[in-house]
């Protein structure tokens, strides 16, 4: 039985604690396929460091090419968060904060693009917004604007599969924000808008950068939509996974090199959100 003095102590502290549960060893049967998992998912990324021409890494990260993808992808993944950011937010608000019908189907329709194939996704994006598509075919003779196969389609290829990571994230964080803070500011007469900018908002503040974070590290590493829906032109629509693609055909260390430089950023992603995934609870 637990002593009186401790359940006091508990209390006191905010409720009962988690008592942590000493395990014992692995038993075989979890531990052999626990190992082979492991290296299942190492191992590759083990010989990418092995097979990596260190000594001509320099020259080969000095390219023209190189520094022309490296750039344009950077350029872009940035505006497709900013996009992401912008779009993104007010719909996790409004999926989180507003009962309306069919929620849970707009949600699933937010989330597709999470397991939607990319390159399906490329080709509905060219059937919405292609010079012939839905809506492409008006922004093309009111405006003059046409986003396939240029810069600004690269970026929008890019948000449309990165813009659910951010919403899944602010999402989940505002269901776990204290709705009565808002309601407090609504009741000293401030609007929804401005509650929502000043006191939800920095309340959630963290988890609107972990949501832009994953989604700025998804639209850099973007492949599929975006070769189908704006095309591989050097210097204008060619990222980094075109580059390496297109470096493992006809230059196997270049395509390395770049898939290295990929990786970094990856490793610089987790590191950004250790405290939010890697603390234990």
């Amino acid at each position: 039985m637990t002593p009186p003095e401790a359940g006091a102590a508990d209390t006191l502290n905010g409720g009962p604690r988690r008592r942590r549960v000493r395990s014992g060893g692995a038993p075989l049967p979890l531990l052999v396929p626990a190992l082979i998992g492991l290296a299942f998912l190492v191992l590759p990324l083990v010989a990418l460091l092995v097979r990596a021409p260190w000594r001509s890494m320099p020259e080969l990260l000095t390219s023209t090419e190189v520094w022309q993808a490296l750039q344009l992808s950077l350029v872009c993944a940035t505006a497709a968060t900013a996009v992401s950011l912008v779009l993104g937010v007010p719909l996790a608000w409004l999926l989180a904060r507003v009962e309306f019908p069919g929620r849970g189907v707009v949600r699933a329709l937010v989330t597709l693009p999470l397991v939607l194939p990319p390159v399906v996704g490329g080709v509905a994006l060219l059937m919405a917004l292609g010079r012939n598509g839905v809506v492409g075919k008006w922004l093309d003779s009111w405006f003059g604007v046409t986003l396939p196969f240029t810069t600004a389609g690269v970026v929008v290829a890019e948000a449309f599969v990165a813009m659910p990571f951010l919403v899944i994230s602010v999402e989940g964080t505002l269901r776990a924000a204290d709705p009565r803070y808002e309601e407090a500011a609504t009741t000293l007469g401030a609007s929804r808008f401005t509650a929502f900018r000043r006191v939800t908002l920095p309340l959630i503040a963290p988890g609107v950068a972990a949501g832009a974070v994953l989604a700025w590290a998804r639209a850099l590493g973007e492949f599929g939509a975006t070769i189908t829906f704006a095309g591989n032109f050097p210097g204008r629509t060619e990222t980094m996974p075109l580059a390496v693609y297109l470096a493992l055909q006809n230059d196997p260390e270049a395509a390395i090199a770049l898939s290295l430089v990929l990786l970094a950023v990856s490793i610089a992603v987790l590191a950004g959100l250790r405290d939010r995934w890697m603390t234990p609870s």
